[in-house]
């Protein structure tokens, strides 16, 4: 998938200035950056989920995996995913909340569930549901260590089987590090930098991996700098 000169505006405010990037197919590709720059506007613009301008080359469905679980609380798990995927896909559904960690949970409400188990719920729907692309936005944030973990390694794994084309974004360097095979750094609505990772996989959540530094270091230039 390429996007071309992808902008959005909102009133004067320019979320997204002329966005161009190459997302290649199987890979993992993170975009990094503070609160404000443009990361979810920029995921919803690739979703269809607000009017913008410029182009999407290679587009097509889209799962999303959005920061809140948004699960109906009057559903079970199974019947949440029911809820959104097509009937011929229901046969996934159980074997895939087993695949993880949900297996016996199949029936359980989403009050009946702990915070981590209805991540995990959100995580087998995005995957689960038919997709060219997987957008996910800040999926680990507000975890507890132990738990941010043990996805983050449950979402690299299920990508490593599935061969998926994901785009995600987040603001936190070491998640950027741990998953993508490139990072781009979006700063005020602008594309500032790219950084390829040629790190294998699984990569040690607990080390600090060489790209961070230099990801720390394009994010932190001032906004009048040269790219």
């Amino acid at each position: 998938m390429k996007l071309i000169g992808l902008s959005k505006s909102y009133g004067a405010v320019e979320a997204l200035k002329g966005i161009s990037l190459d997302i290649p197919e199987g890979q993992i590709t993170a975009v990094l950056g503070e609160s404000g720059a443009g990361k979810t506007t920029l995921l919803n613009a690739i979703a269809g989920l607000i009017p913008y301008e410029g182009k999407i080359e290679g587009g097509g469905a889209c799962s999303y995996l959005f920061q809140e679980e948004s699960l109906l609380p009057n559903l079970t798990a199974e019947e949440n995913l029911r809820f959104v995927l097509p009937k011929d896909a229901w046969g996934g559904i159980v074997p895939m909340l087993a695949r993880v960690g949900l297996r016996g949970r199949e029936r359980a409400y989403p009050r009946q569930l702990s915070g981590g188990e209805r991540r995990r719920v959100a995580i087998a729907r995005a995957f689960l549901y038919p997709h060219r692309l997987l957008l996910m936005d800040e999926p680990f944030s507000s975890l507890d260590l132990a738990l941010k973990r043990t996805l983050i390694e449950l979402v690299c794994e299920m990508w490593r089987q599935e061969g998926n084309t994901i785009l995600f974004v987040t603001h936190d360097i070491h998640e950027a590090a741990l998953l993508a095979s490139r990072a781009c750094v979006l700063r005020s609505g602008t594309l500032r930098a790219q950084l390829k990772s040629t790190a294998p996989y699984p990569r040690d959540f607990f080390s600090r991996l060489p790209e961070e530094d230099s990801l720390m270091r394009l994010l932190m230039q001032p906004d009048n700098s040269d790219q």
